[in-house]
């Protein structure tokens, strides 16, 4: 399947656009170290959110794979370490092995956002049961994304709702757990750096 441009993509179903997206990862030098470190610490994590999908947007649009792209998310779920610094050490154990590297590495237990969650957003919210119910509430249907490659070359994608937005380059709020403040704010931002961008508006 060629990808030539996002309203080309219109027509792909979902295993299409799964094979697409495994196809860009592959190529993602970045994204495939980090891969390679995660197997060498985690059972089940995902690397998700803007890695991901401004990826994908790169490739899209044409520019360069690191264009845009802030930081990697990689993300894991332990309920049996609520520590900071259980997780911090692990953050600091993936970026020495990814040293160098063009992107700053954010590691997260989802098992405890809970517990810092009020103090960053404003408001609380219930603890997560799985590394997926976490994703499920990630800001955007476009971001909501998490892949992982294990040891042997398998891929596992998790996308609750779907991959036509992110090939479409569609911005659309997951209002499960945002405000509105946070997702304009999201969209103010990648949509200057990605202008062929189509945000849907709060209330759209």
């Amino acid at each position: 399947m060629q990808l030539s441009g996002a309203n080309k993509l219109a027509t792909h179903t979902e295993e299409e656009l799964e094979q697409k997206l495994i196809e860009i990862v592959e190529r993602n030098k970045w994204l495939q170290e980090a891969f390679s470190a995660a197997n060498g610490i985690f059972g089940e994590y995902y690397i998700g959110a803007g890695a991901v999908t401004q990826a994908v947007w790169n490739e899209i649009s044409g520019y360069h794979p690191q264009h845009g792209i802030g930081d990697m998310d990689i993300v894991y779920f332990n309920d049996g370490d609520f520590t900071e610094a259980g997780e911090k050490a692990i953050e600091k154990r993936l970026q020495s092995m990814l040293h160098p590297f063009p992107f700053k590495i954010d590691v997260k237990n989802e098992a405890r956002v809970h517990l810092w969650y009020e103090n960053k957003f404003g408001y609380a919210i219930q603890p997560y049961t799985s590394l997926e119910a976490a994703i499920d509430t990630w800001p955007t249907t476009a971001t909501a994304i998490g892949i992982r490659k294990d040891e042997k070359g398998t891929y596992t994608v998790y996308a609750p709702y779907g991959l036509g937005d992110l090939f479409r380059m569609i911005v659309r709020a997951n209002k499960v757990q945002i405000t509105s403040e946070i997702y304009e704010a999201k969209a103010v931002k990648w949509k200057g750096r990605w202008p062929t961008l189509t945000v849907i508006p709060w209330e759209g």
